[in-house]
C-alpha cells in the first residue's frame, strides 16, 4: 500500500481579478492502509485539497508526495469516487465497472474484466441490475456502481469526495455499512472528505479537522475506537458522545474565533 505526505501545501485561485487562497500551509501524512478523513465546513478547501492529490490542480507552493515521489497529473495509482456518481451514462453498470479496470488492469481479457466487474457488483448487491444503464438506476444504486468501480480498479490509493453527500439518509446509512466492510478486506490507503462528524467517527482511523477559509489544518485526532465497528453499539456508548461533543467543541471554537475577528490558533 501506499503513502501519502502533504508538505506545506497552499493553493492559489484568481477569481473575478481577485487573489483567492482555498488552502494555506497544509501538512499531514497518510499512512499505507489508513482511513483518514478530512472534516470542515463548506469553504474548507476540502475537496481542493483532493483535487490535488487526484493531480488535476498543482499546487501554487509546498508539496504532494505518493511514496515519496511528487504528484504530477492523474494516475492509475488512484481510485476516485465523487459525490455525483461520475458514470457513463451510455454504458451499463457492468461496463461501467470494466471500464475502471481496463485502465488499470490492462493484461486481463474482456471476459476476465466482465467476470471481475460482476464479483465486484454482487459485493455491492447490484448483481440484479449489471445490465441497466445509470438512468435506470437510484441515486444510491448508482453510487454502489461507482464505489464498486473504484474498488475493482485495485488502486492502493482510494479518493473519496464527499461520496454519500447527496444520498439519502437510509441509503447513506447503508452505504457506509459497505464501505467499511469493503475496506475492511482491501485495507487500501483512503482519503475521505466530509463534513459529517459521525460519518468520519464510523468509517476513520484518524480525522484531520480543518478551519475554515483559507483552509489549515486545526486538528488531527485519532478515533480511539477498537475495529470492526457496530454502528448500534457504538453510539450508545459514553465514550463515543463525549468524543463526538469534543470534534463539536472544536469547529464551535473556529466559528466564534473568527466571528470575534481572531485568528485560529493551530
Amino acid at each position: 500500500m501506499s503513502t501519502i505526505e502533504i508538505n506545506n501545501l497552499t493553493v492559489d485561485y484568481v477569481e473575478k481579478n481577485k487573489n483567492f487562497t482555498a488552502l494555506k500551509d497544509v501538512s499531514f501524512k497518510v499512512n499505507s492502509g489508513e482511513f483518514v478523513s478530512v472534516i470542515g465546513f463548506s469553504g474548507c478547501g476540502k475537496s481542493t485539497l483532493l483535487s490535488v492529490l487526484e493531480g488535476i490542480n498543482p499546487p501554487t507552493d509546498g508539496s504532494v508526495l505518493i511514496d515519496g515521489k511528487p504528484v504530477v497529473g492523474t494516475g492509475t495509482d488512484r481510485g476516485v469516487v465523487f459525490q455525483h456518481y461520475s458514470l457513463f451514462p451510455w454504458l451499463t453498470a457492468r461496463k461501467n465497472v470494466a471500464f475502471g479496470i481496463k485502465q488499470t488492469q490492462k493484461t486481463l481479457s474482456k471476459a476476465e474484466r466482465m467476470e471481475l466487474a460482476d464479483s465486484f457488483l454482487d459485493k455491492v448487491g447490484l448483481t440484479k441490475f449489471k445490465n441497466k444503464y445509470p438512468s435506470q438506476l437510484s441515486g444510491g444504486m448508482q453510487q454502489r456502481v461507482a464505489i464498486a468501480r473504484a474498488l475493482a480498479m485495485d488502486t492502493e490509493i482510494l479518493l473519496m469526495d464527499e461520496p454519500f453527500g447527496a444520498i439519502d439518509a437510509v441509503n447513506r446509512t447503508a452505504l457506509q455499512e459497505l464501505l467499511l466492510e469493503l475496506w475492511e478486506e482491501s485495507r487500501k490507503t483512503v482519503v475521505f472528505v466530509t463534513h459529517d462528524i459521525d460519518e468520519a467517527i464510523l468509517l476513520s482511523d484518524r480525522i484531520v479537522m480543518m478551519t475554515a477559509s483559507p483552509g489549515r489544518v486545526y486538528k488531527e485526532i485519532n478515533v480511539p475506537f477498537s475495529r470492526p465497528r457496530n454502528r448500534v453499539q457504538l453510539v450508545q456508548t459514553q465514550e463515543y458522545t463525549t468524543f463526538r461533543n469534543s470534534i463539536i467543541s472544536y469547529f464551535y471554537n473556529d466559528i466564534t474565533g473568527r466571528i470575534g475577528g481572531e485568528e485560529v490558533v493551530l
